[in-house]
């Protein structure tokens, strides 16, 4: 898939990442990540719906994170971000956050492609307002409700945002890396839990008739990673679950056949 002459934006895990910069590297109009790393279908949906309305953060997004109590260390984020994001005063989070907020405002109306990386189904809910954070940003785990998203759940959460956008091309991916921290079981419910929601929405916006155009498509670079690039020589020494940088390339360059 040739990207250049496209405006695209780009959205979701850290894999997403790896690709974006790939892209942006060759020349092509990548708008990648604007609220950072984005990891569940609910946080990647709100993101784009905010990049939709283009409301400002204020004062009320904004919370204190502890990066270290015995030094401390105290710095502000939102659970909208991820905490690449924070800053030493509400106010600089504010301005650094509404900043990047307007320059992908600007790029999400230009944009003819949205590629959405998936990373998991879990999430995490905020038990005081029920809401689905991006980032726990080392709030106590008290304060939140661990649930895996359903697969209606998963696919209603970017089918209205796709419905209102059919001019764009909106390409979905899963991320190949593996969240063992669920366990391996819960990482395949997870990852299973997001085909499945993706498959319900190319169904939900096939091809049309006349031009055979398609408004979803899925891109496997999950299943290139466990069926091709299967050995643990493709994974990262340090952890096993992350690709190495020479497997991305190859998943970067089937993807550019796409």
């Amino acid at each position: 898939m040739d990207l250049r002459g496209s405006h695209t934006l780009m959205t979701g895990s850290c894999f997403a990442t790896e690709i974006g910069r790939r892209l942006q590297d060759e020349g092509c109009d990548i708008c990648l990540n604007p609220f950072g790393v984005l990891y569940n279908p609910a946080s990647i949906a709100a993101a784009l719906e905010r990049l939709e309305t283009g409301e400002p953060f204020t004062a009320k997004d904004v919370i204190r994170r502890v990066d270290d109590a015995s030094k401390g260390l105290v710095r502000y984020v939102s659970y909208h971000h991820h905490g690449s994001f924070a800053r030493e005063t509400p106010e600089a989070f504010l301005e650094n956050a509404n900043r990047a907020l307007a320059g992908a405002c600007t790029a999400f109306r230009r944009a003819d492609t949205c590629i959405i990386t998936f990373g998991t189904g879990w999430v995490f809910r905020l038990v005081s307002t029920g809401e689905v954070v991006a980032n726990c940003h080392k709030v106590p785990a008290r304060e939140f409700r661990r649930e895996l998203m359903g697969v209606s759940e998963a696919q209603e959460c970017l089918a209205p945002l796709i419905g209102r956008h059919p001019d764009k091309r909106w390409i979905f991916t899963v991320s190949p890396i593996r969240h063992l921290a669920d366990t391996a079981h819960g990482n395949q419910i997870s990852k299973s839990t997001l085909l499945l929601a993706i498959d319900a929405l190319q169904r939900r916006f096939p091809p049309d008739r006349a031009s055979g155009r398609q408004v979803v498509l899925y891109f496997p670079a999950y299943e290139i990673m466990i069926d091709e690039l299967r050995d643990y020589r493709w994974y990262s020494p340090e952890n096993k679950t992350h690709p190495t940088a020479e497997a991305v390339d190859i998943i970067f360059e089937k993807f550019k056949q796409f």
